[in-house]
């Protein structure tokens, strides 16, 4: 569909100058201000933004779902052809959810009830609207329209037997089993690996043509909005900076917003979306470590099982190899980008090259063997190797000041007395882009990306020679993941830091290496310098892995399904 023919058809939904006002302990606090928005029928239309913009909150007040103890609707209206469903009552709201409305939550594990099986959750949504006598194969028949393997096995299968990617199928099943007007969207694939997300997506495009159903897709990913979208909306603050047709927002973005978020998309290849295969692009990085340097990390033979011990009573699990046979170098001042889906062995990769689990093999940290080291002997060797974690709200006691949390590893190691970790502390704030007053607060006050920066500021502490970032910005916002990413390349540049980044995300593993690994199944399928990698790839799958990037242009977009 073009955007003129979309825009000219009458709407399905509209949104007129919606306000939703916050209730705080100080009084009301306004969250959405002056919305206003036409979706067309057979229209995608997406709603961008970051974290904070209102996107969710959108979408909640059109299904009539704000928790009313904190969120209420002060003005506006949202029309479902003649009728505003700010003014129906619970019981008619709940006749519009689920018929004419649907929504897919971001998370499909909290949305699936975990105790019940997945055929009775869907018959449940289908009696509850249609009330058919023969729920069961309209489920089967819904299954089997998102593609899913087996359905009438998936039926009696509960949520945890099944992976992230089928989970999410049976959520677009349960949502569009009644064929509703309008399909919400929130983030539907942000938790999926890259290969599944694609295919989530195609499968969205597809049923929309099938059910004739228009889509409002809430998104961070400006790549899936390239994608999927028809129209966008910006949102920034509560307010509409910016809508129009996806071609126009992404080719002649008017606000500076909108300008910002399409600047910090990292791009896999100068030419990603050309027929031919990806490029690396141009962009300059640090120059290689001269090569008879000595590697600050050595790994070979590197393997991890995973299983338990057999009891007096009850019989142990067989062994599982999570890791087998992995070996990789990484020089001082390097980047090796260790990518690959979820369960590839990543993390756990991450985790046995610095001791965190048991490991075999043989591991090298700053020249020496960690694999028969006590406890105490690994403590000197911790201060040659550090980690950044995927959540940094997590990898912080919410207890703690943050600037206590930098120091802990400072008194860990007997380092300095407590005016000299005091000013450590101020530095290392000053160094991540923070000011050293922040060293008072504690992690609840600060947004995702500045936790992220007092993470780095923790690992710094020590001065390590060596860090593993493991999904260190998966959890943030486009633009604050831009300004996380150019951090950690300038410590390296300035401190001769090596990373081992752990990453699913490979146009980003293309902006941070030197050298690239892809995991698969717990083993290294492919490595080599960032050229060889992106421009040459061997690998049926690391060639799976780059063409299922969304790319960030619409005028490029993929016409696969």
């Amino acid at each position: 569909m073009n955007e003129h023919s979309a825009t000219a058809a009458m709407p399905v939904l509209s949104v007129r100058d919606l306000d939703v006002d916050a209730r705080t302990p100080e009084g009301r606090k306004p969250v959405l201000r002056n919305v206003s928005f036409d979706l067309a029928a057979g229209e995608t239309l997406c709603i961008a933004g970051e974290s904070g913009s209102g996107k969710s909150v959108t979408s909640l007040s059109i299904m009539g779902l704000l928790p009313k103890a904190s969120l209420t609707v002060t003005a506006g209206k949202i029309l479902l052809g003649d009728r505003d469903l700010t003014s129906l009552s619970d019981r008619a709201m709940r006749a519009v959810r689920g018929g004419d409305i649907a929504m897919i939550f971001q998370e499909p594990m909290t949305s699936l009830n975990p105790v019940i099986s997945i055929g009775t959750q869907l018959t449940e949504a289908i009696r509850e609207h249609q009330g058919r006598d023969n729920a069961d194969a309209v489920a089967l028949q819904m299954l089997d329209a998102v593609h899913m393997t087996e359905p009438a096995r998936r039926m009696k299968q509960f949520p945890h037997e099944l992976s992230g990617g089928m989970r999410q199928r049976v959520m677009i099943a349960m949502a569009l089993s009644c064929r509703p007007k309008v399909l919400i969207a929130d983030e539907p694939t942000t938790a999926l690996d890259v290969t599944v997300q694609a295919q989530i997506l195609k499968l969205m495009r597809e049923l929309k043509r099938e059910f004739d159903t228009s889509i409002i897709m809430i998104t961070h990913d400006m790549g899936v909005v390239a994608e999927m979208a028809d129209r966008v909306v910006i949102l920034q603050n509560g307010s509409i900076v910016e809508q129009g047709g996806v071609i126009n927002i992404f080719h002649r973005p008017q606000a500076a917003y909108t300008q910002q978020l399409l600047a910090a998309v990292p791009i896999l290849g100068a030419h990603a979306g050309t027929d031919g295969p990806p490029r690396v692009s141009a962009e300059p990085k640090q120059p290689l470590p001269a090569p008879d340097r000595s590697p600050v990390l050595n790994v070979r033979d590197l393997g991890v099982s995973y299983g338990s011990v057999a009891g007096r009573i009850f019989k142990g699990k067989p062994p599982v190899n999570a890791v087998s046979d992995v070996a990789f170098d990484i020089l001082p001042g390097e980047t090796l980008g260790l990518v690959g889906e979820s369960g590839s062995g990543k993390s756990t990769t991450g985790k046995a090259v610095l001791g965190l689990i048991p490991f075999t093999g043989h591991v090298m940290i700053d020249g020496r063997e960690i694999g028969m080291l006590s406890q105490r002997d690994m403590q000197a060797v911790r201060r040659s190797a550090q980690m950044i974690f995927q959540d940094p709200y997590a990898s912080l006691d919410p207890r703690m000041a943050v600037g206590r949390a930098i120091a802990e590893p400072l008194v860990i190691h007997g380092i300095g007395n407590r005016t000299e970790r005091q000013d450590r502390v101020a530095d290392l704030l000053r160094r991540v882009g923070l000011p050293p007053e922040a060293a008072s607060r504690y992690p609840h006050e600060f947004s995702g990306g500045q936790r992220q920066r007092i993470c780095i500021a923790r690992a710094l502490a020590l001065e390590p020679k060596l860090i593993v970032a493991d999904e260190s910005v998966a959890a943030l916002d486009v633009s604050v993941r831009a300004r996380v990413l150019d951090l950690m390349l300038e410590l390296q540049e300035t401190m001769g830091i090596a990373y081992l980044f752990i990453s699913h995300d490979m146009a980003v593993i293309e902006r941070m290496s030197h050298n690239v690994a892809v995991m698969r199944g717990g083993s290294i399928v492919e490595m080599g310098s960032r050229r060889d990698v992106f421009e040459q790839p061997k690998d049926e799958y690391t060639r799976a892995l780059m063409a299922a990037v969304p790319i960030p242009d619409p005028a490029a977009r993929r016409h696969h399904g």
